[in-house]
Formats: structure tokens, sequence, C-alpha cells
């Protein structure tokens, strides 16, 4: 286990190191001159000049990538052009709405998809077994913003029983106020990832039903529940692991969109105003960040599929299958 941990880290870091390399020379092949953010309408070419030295953009592209990696080798991800400040504090200040959004989310989706795909499998030949299959299916197909304003017209401007969008001032120093602005996003999120997870889960569940084992484990006067619980729970786990460190990822990166409809000033937003702008160090560090979590997330999903699954573990350390 110990060798596994260090291939994987070696692994992530490598991983790491060339996504910093594809997003900045990504990033240099947009169209767009970030000087013209920090200039006005009609300026000149001294002036546009001018611009791109004070932000370095007129410097060799190796140089600027030295430059950068130098940064983030400190833990600094830069300097915005064009607000002059740090980076790095104002990520830190977006998570503090984009982070929670997403762990409620994900836990909430958890929660739906775990008992609604178990219940969809073991009783697919009942009429509500069916109805939770064919909902899961007509909740992936359902694109997240449209949901989100289906929601804030319902609950919102219509009910009036929670805020359509924004986040207090205070930020979570208003903890009421936090949640009630973040109630609507979470299920929004939730919903439609619950219904991806349903049919994974389901998909999971018809494996070990149908499984050799737990008709074994039932012949032999084990009950259902107890089998499943015995037997079934940990089979079925394993490649659902896998699936909510992709969603869980997934639903970080794809924050944006749902902060945009929800007006929360999360990651997302940070780095739409960033992309408008052609403000490179903005965009650098929330995908830095963005990367860097979702890598930590699939490295977390591996280790926990190595310890619920004792098959991986012997893979690792060379014994029997």
């Amino acid at each position: 286990m110990a060798r596994y941990l260090l291939r994987r880290l070696a692994f992530l870091l490598v991983s790491l190191a060339l996504a910093s390399v594809v997003l900045f020379v990504l990033l240099r092949m947009l169209p767009g001159d970030p000087a013209n953010a920090l200039t006005s309408v009609g300026a000149g070419p001294e002036q546009i000049a001018a611009a791109r030295h004070s932000i370095g953009s007129d410097r060799p592209l190796p140089e600027q990538f030295t430059h950068w990696i130098g940064q983030l080798a400190t833990g600094d991800l830069g300097t915005s052009f064009v607000s002059s400040l740090p980076v790095g504090p104002e990520v830190s200040s977006r998570l503090d709405v984009t982070v929670p959004l997403t762990l409620a989310a994900f836990v909430l989706a958890v929660l739906i998809a775990v008992p609604a795909g178990f219940v969809a499998a073991w009783k697919r030949r009942t009429w509500y077994g069916a109805l939770l299959s064919g909902v899961s299916q007509l909740g992936i197909a359902v694109p997240v913003f449209w949901l989100g304003m289906i929601l804030i017209a319902v609950f919102s401007l219509n009910a009036g029983w929670l805020p359509a969008g924004g986040f207090p001032q205070e930020g979570w120093a208003a903890p009421t106020e936090a949640v009630r602005s973040l109630a609507l996003p979470v299920i929004t999120i939730a919903l439609v990832m619950g219904a991806s997870l349903t049919r994974y889960v389901r998909s999971a569940t018809l494996d070990v039903l149908n499984s050799d084992y737990l008709r074994t484990a039932r012949a032999l006067g084990s009950s259902f529940g107890w089998a499943m619980w015995r037997h079934g729970l940990r089979n079925a786990s394993v490649p659902v692991i896998s699936i909510l460190g992709i969603e869980l990822a997934s639903t970080l990166l794809g924050a944006v969109v749902v902060e945009s409809v929800f007006a929360l000033p999360g990651l997302g937003s940070m780095l739409a105003t960033g992309i408008a702008q052609h403000d490179y160090p903005v965009i650098q560090g929330v995908l830095f960040v963005s990367t860097l979590a979702v890598l930590l997330i699939g490295f977390a999903a591996d280790l926990v599929q190595r310890i619920v699954d004792p098959r991986l573990r012997n893979r690792l350390s060379g014994g029997p299958r």
C-alpha cells in the first residue's frame, strides 16, 4: 500500500504539471489581448504597449511560464491584471461559497440516489420501481440551468420561500441567510446529480442481485437483508465509489453554470469574469485550483476503492486474486 500511495502521488504531481503546461498554452492561444482590459476604448499603440509591459504579457512565453511556475511553487497564484489584487486570497474567499455548495449538493444527491437506486433495482418489476427508473432517466436529460430557473419561479418568485439568488455580504457570519441563499442551488444540483447516480446505483445493485454469491448465501439460509448487508453492499459499492468521485469532480467544475443562474460569488462567477476580461492570472488560478481538486478527488476515490475491495489490495501486494 505504501508503494501504491507513492506511485499515485507521483502520478498526481506529474498530472498536475502537465495540466499546468496545457492550461498555460491554451490560454495564450485564445483570441484577444489582456491589455485591452487595462486601456480605454481607442487607446493608441503606445498605451497598449505600456499596458502589456505592466502585466508582463510582452515577455517571451517561456519566461512567462517559468515565472508562473515559480509563483505556484511558493503558493502564489499571481496578481490579477485588472484589479491588481492577489488571486490566491480571492480564490479562497470564493471557495467559501463553492465548496459548501458542492459538498451539500453531493451529500443530498447520495441520500437521494442510494435508496432510490436500490429500490429501482430490487422492485424493478413493480410500477414504482419502473417509475423510479423513468424519473431518474428524465432527470439526466434535464439541463441544470433550466431546472434552476424552474425552482426559482416556483419557490422564490411564486411562493416567496427562498431567495432567488445572491449571497449575503457578511458571508457565513450570517449563517441563516447563507444557508437560505444556497438552498435552491443545492437542490438544483442534487436533483440532477441524484438522477445520474440513481442509474449507477441501480445497475450496481442489479449486478449483485444476479450474482452467484448472493444466491448461494440465500440458499444457505441467510435472509435477503442479511445477505445484501454481509455480501452485497461491499461489492455494489466498489463501482459506485468511482462514479461518486467523477460526479463530485464534475459538480465542482460545473458550478459555473449554477452560480451564474443564482448569482453566487463562487469560483464559477470568478472564472466567467476572468474569461470576459482576459485576466490570465485569474483564469489560471481558478483552473489550477479546480484541477488540483479534481485530481485529489480521484486519488481519494481510488484509495477508498482499495480499502473497500480486498481484491484490489491483493493486486497491489501480488497476493491471490
